[in-house]
């Protein structure tokens, strides 16, 4: 019997929920609203503007740029 387990960035999603009070999708929109594009830019720019750690804002990014492939 196969696992439902999330895997990848997404497995980040409910302890990001969690510790920083926000939905998913609002973080999204955030990233896709940034005038940045760069991975690393816009992880900067969370861990900076927003307080995120790096592990979560990395895995916020890559999921959100992933949509657009």
């Amino acid at each position: 019997m196969a696992e439902n387990t999330v895997k990848g960035p997404a497995s980040y999603f409910p302890s990001i929920e969690k510790k920083y009070g926000r939905p998913i999708a609002e973080w999204q929109e955030l990233i896709r609203s940034s005038r940045l594009t760069r991975h690393m830019e816009l992880v900067a720019w969370l861990k900076s503007e927003h307080g995120l750690g790096h592990g979560h804002a990395n895995a916020l990014v890559a999921a959100t740029l992933a949509e657009g492939k």
